[in-house]
């Protein structure tokens, strides 16, 4: 099963989105910060880190470097509503997926399919 680390400091948005993905197959854990992610990223393995840009503390961007310097095969997809921190993001992390706010459920997980399309076993 695709193991999710969802950082995300809204609480509606992260129990929201960690329900629509637990719904679509996937493990979610979900956390508050990044400060909260980090040392599950240093002792758990994810497919995929999740992450809201602005945030407290530490902010998407730093925890996906900290993320890609500890676990380099994790993915990384940022969820952010201000367009501005975008263009930053992709500067600062170009291979990480980026999805703006407002986005349809649908939309979220058809991009985590995307990211894992070749790790899903055909159907025939």
């Amino acid at each position: 099963m695709i193991r999710i680390l969802l950082a995300e400091d809204d609480q509606a948005m992260r129990s929201y989105l960690k329900r629509a993905l637990e719904n679509a197959g996937y493990s979610v854990t979900a956390v508050g910060s990044g400060m909260e992610a980090l040392p599950l990223i240093e002792t758990e393995i994810y497919d995929l880190l999740l992450s809201d840009i602005v945030m407290p503390e530490m902010d998407g961007i730093e925890l996906a470097q900290r993320c890609t310097e500890l676990s380099p095969s994790t993915k990384v997809m940022f969820i952010t509503g201000f367009a501005a921190v975008t263009m930053r993001a992709n500067r600062e992390a170009p291979h990480a997926k980026m999805l703006s706010k407002p986005f349809h459920l649908k939309d979220l997980v058809m991009e985590v399919e995307r990211i894992f399309e070749d790790a899903v076993p055909l159907r025939l």
